[in-house]
């Protein structure tokens, strides 16, 4: 297979780029469009294959083992990682349309949940033909990946990235509080009732500079933990025909078979559920309690410093968090994880990442030969040796990966998976930037008055979503 001629990255217009992004975050973006300088644009003036994932330096470096064992295996396919440092995914997928309607894109990007679709309905490349044809190769990873991971990188019945690392939404507690509280460990099965109780009693026993429940205003983490366990959420959720090739192919004997589809769809808003403003009311409960924060007090970064200092009881997280906790200073035991609390469900909400070949990729085959490589549990080794993240192997979430960091109940990670097949990956539409920033705008006023400000609130939603979903993706 070959690239795309120059002629079809032209088409590919600055308008286009803003389109693809949705409409929804243009305001924020226009005005201050991102200027990247050469160093941003991965594989510029070279043949190489240029990859494209968010961070720093240090996380480029960091696949530098993965490279040199990839170039032993495909001498003739020189690889150049290039970190791009945003504040968000949203600014990492802005960055890389930049790049897009510039003429530079890079040949394969990294993309979160957050930007599957997006990639997916405009920029990628489909797996399908590459996984039909070495099917028997690619066996052995579909065989250590849960099928919940692949598919939510499915659309309209294709598969355009493999799962390379994911996390789900799990409660941690810091041990320290549960005890002061005269609490024990979390039964599997605990509800919301036994949250709020958790809560209500730690704050009894730290009635000041303590925070029982840390919540963010995000996509992730935020709300749509609470409405997925309340059988419900923010937009109506669908499912594509198609996938019978996959399923078939790699999950003939899954359990689960019967549940997949070719892929999620979030084509209405649904904020007027009834199950929606419950949800919301249970949430302002806890903050006009005093047992959550408001969420728009703070995002993730001071997050770490907070709990490893004893001043948060429990917060919804995943695997990635175990590592900044280890160098906080937390010890194995000061922590732990434990299951979303139940409601009408016990579905969780997960995100999950991996490399997406671009339309407009030099040379797909070669692209392909990298992402088949990463999927190896060699390559996984290399880049995932830190619990930093939740591998997509099932393998790989071993004791050995938290001897010594914690939690306790690590397996807590995958058996989400294993023991809640219907957990599902975060609403994120083509528009998904329009739809976060609907969301994101209304949840503060949600959950800090009363009732009939609620109520206000979630139709103001209601009314966003609707214009964020009718802008084309």
């Amino acid at each position: 297979m070959t690239g795309t001629t120059p002629g079809r990255l032209r088409e590919f217009s600055r308008r286009t780029a803003l389109g693809a992004l949705g409409a929804g975050i243009v305001g924020a973006t226009v005005a201050s469009w991102p200027r990247l300088s050469g160093t941003d644009i991965p594989g510029r003036g070279d043949n190489s294959l240029s990859i494209a994932i968010m961070g720093t330096a240090a996380d480029a470096a960091a696949r530098q083992r993965a490279i040199d064992a990839f170039t032993r295996l495909h001498p003739d396919i020189p690889v150049k990682v290039q970190a791009i440092q945003a504040a968000d995914w949203k600014d990492f997928f802005t960055k890389i349309l930049t790049m897009v309607a510039a003429g530079t894109p890079p040949d394969v990007v990294y993309v979160a949940t957050e930007g599957a679709q997006l990639f997916a309905d405009k920029l990628a490349h489909p797996l399908d033909e590459y996984l039909r044809r070495d099917a028997a190769d690619m066996a052995e990873f579909f065989d250590d990946v849960h099928p919940s991971l692949v598919e939510a990188f499915m659309y309209k019945g294709s598969l355009y990235q493999l799962p390379m690392d994911w996390n789900a939404a799990n409660m941690y507690y810091n041990t320290t509080a549960f005890q002061q509280a005269g609490l024990q460990r979390p039964a599997d099965d605990w509800t919301h009732v036994d949250f709020r109780n958790s809560l209500a009693a730690m704050r009894k026993a730290r009635p000041s500079d303590f925070t029982p429940y840390y919540w963010t205003n995000r996509l992730f983490g935020g709300v749509v933990p609470w409405l997925y366990a309340n059988d419900t959420s923010f937009l109506k959720e669908t499912r594509s025909a198609g996938g019978d090739w996959l399923w078939d192919g790699f999950y003939a004997n899954d359990p689960s078979r019967g549940l997949r589809s070719g892929g999620y769809q979030w084509l209405e808003p649904n904020a007027d559920d009834p199950r929606v403003f419950e949800s919301f009311d249970y949430l302002r409960g806890l903050v006009k309690d005093g047992l959550g924060v408001r969420p728009e007090e703070g995002g993730g970064s001071s997050l770490v410093g907070l709990f490893a200092s004893n001043r948060i009881g429990t917060t919804p997280a995943g695997g990635y968090w175990v590592q900044g906790l280890h160098e906080a200073g937390m010890k194995e035991n000061d922590f732990d994880v434990a299951f979303f609390p139940k409601w009408r469900s016990q579905r969780h909400q997960f995100g999950t990442a991996g490399y997406a070949i671009m339309k407009t990729a030099k040379d797909k085959d070669a692209a392909w030969e990298w992402i088949k490589f990463s999927s190896s549990r060699e390559a996984m080794e290399m880049i995932f040796p830190n619990p930093v993240t939740t591998p997509a192997r099932r393998s790989m979430v071993n004791e050995a990966l938290y001897t010594g960091k914690g939690p306790a109940h690590w397996k807590v990670f995958y058996d989400t998976l294993d023991k809640y097949p219907t957990t599902g990956p975060i609403p994120a539409p083509p528009q998904q930037a329009a739809v976060e920033t609907a969301l994101m705008k209304n949840v503060s006023l949600a959950v800090s008055g009363d009732e009939r400000q609620l109520k206000q609130a979630l139709d103001s939603m209601q009314r966003d979503l609707e214009i964020a979903l009718r802008r084309q993706s």
